[in-house]
């Protein structure tokens, strides 16, 4: 059976699916991330950058880092280069 999707039981989310999140992140002078919400990251997995939209007024310049914390948790954490502020990604 399946629920009506106007029915009072349907829960729906406003989250989009993969929503970056606010980071806290401490980074070298060359900008690798050393810490990502308070834990220490021990590998660095992956690096990569991503510019899009740049023709309009609302360009995307980020730099994404892949890296697994002391943790054993995999994170994907980029720094969005247009605000100057750090988010973290599910990997």
């Amino acid at each position: 059976m399946v629920a009506d999707p106007g029915s009072a039981r349907t829960v729906r989310s406003s989250r989009r699916l993969n929503e970056p999140r606010p980071a806290l992140v401490i980074a070298t002078g060359s900008g690798i991330p050393r810490f990502v919400n308070r834990q220490p990251v021990a590998l660095l997995r992956e690096e990569w950058r991503v510019v899009d939209r740049w023709w309009t007024e609302e360009p995307i310049a980020r730099r994404y880092f892949e890296v697994v914390l002391d943790s054993g948790q995999n994170v994907v954490v980029f720094r969005d280069e247009e605000r100057s502020c750090w988010f973290t990604q599910r990997a």
